[in-house]
């Protein structure tokens, strides 16, 4: 803490000083400059003197680069995920305690996600054994998929309903649909999608109990194509945590920000919208779980 609070104190000295510079630039006087600042005309002519340390042309290089990716991102990189955009884009191995440290230093804080309320979903007509086990851990691309279908509302009030199906392999998005309902016919199309995308996948595929997941039909594509189903328990949403996960991301990063602005006018601009961050989440937003990587980067490692 003292360190951060002597930071801190650098900072805003590098601040007042460059403040004098830029006004007297614009015709005030220097003196009446210090004396407004409450330092002495000596103390400010050695300060713009004097060389700079390593150290602090380090933290200047580094916020400037924070600051610009914060603006680029809209506010969305938290430390951790800022890390890695800072060490790509500086070509550094910065740990994640410096770069928290100095996003705290100039006052930036990513967007936060609410806690999702658990519900207790009604059991359908074919209901699977949570195989999956919360194993989230996948060696190989198709092993492991999650799905699940989440909904977002236009300016207007009318819902819109997404499915999407995450590889556990690199977390990638491989399928995702949208409708304005919430039927089979959304996750049916979903998962095809999926399997179209990866021919001769055949994974185990998790989802929670809704009415779309436990239907006589959802089963018939599995047998096809020789997937296992598996099945959160009751009330238990941690069991399909990565996906939930996801969906938080997506709502707290992009969807939720632009309802505070403007919201949503059109079916068309949501799914845009919403496209454009999938397309940024599986290329461009590095996970410290994939260690630095993006989801789309380790799956053509691995290819």
């Amino acid at each position: 803490r003292a360190r951060e609070e002597t930071q801190v104190s650098r900072v805003r000295g590098r601040r007042i000083h460059d403040a004098i510079t830029e006004l007297h630039r614009a015709g005030y006087s220097i003196s009446e400059l210090c004396e407004v600042a409450n330092i002495t005309r000596q103390a400010y002519y050695q300060y713009r003197k004097r060389k700079k340390p390593l150290y602090e042309i380090e933290i200047e290089t580094i916020g400037a680069t924070i600051a610009t990716l914060y603006v680029k991102y809209n506010g969305v990189p938290g430390y951790r995920t800022m890390r890695h955009l800072v060490n790509r884009q500086l070509n550094t191995s910065y740990g994640k305690g410096r770069i928290l440290r100095i996003m705290r230093i100039m006052g930036i804080k990513s967007v936060t996600r609410k806690k999702r309320i658990s519900r207790t979903m009604k059991a359908g007509l074919c209901i699977a054994e949570n195989s999956l086990g919360r194993q989230f851990i996948s060696e190989f691309k198709n092993e492991k998929w999650l799905t699940d279908v989440t909904e977002y509302k236009l300016k207007n009030g009318r819902r819109v309903f997404m499915c999407a199906i995450m590889d556990l392999f690199d977390n990638s998005i491989v399928a995702h649909q949208f409708s304005y309902t919430n039927n089979n016919k959304l996750v049916f199309e979903t998962l095809e999608a999926a399997l179209a995308s990866n021919p001769g996948a055949s994974p185990m595929i998790h989802s929670d109990r809704g009415f779309q997941f436990t239907s006589y039909g959802f089963r018939k594509i599995l047998k096809a194509h020789g997937m296992t189903q598996s099945m959160s328990r009751v009330g238990k949403c941690i069991d399909n945590g990565p996906m939930e996960s996801f969906f938080g991301k997506l709502k707290a990063e992009r969807y939720h920000l632009v309802r505070k602005q403007s919201g949503y006018q059109t079916y068309e601009l949501l799914v845009q919208d919403l496209n454009e961050y999938i397309q940024f989440y599986n290329h461009e937003r590095p996970q410290d779980v994939l260690s630095g990587l993006t989801p789309y980067e380790l799956r053509s490692i691995a290819a």
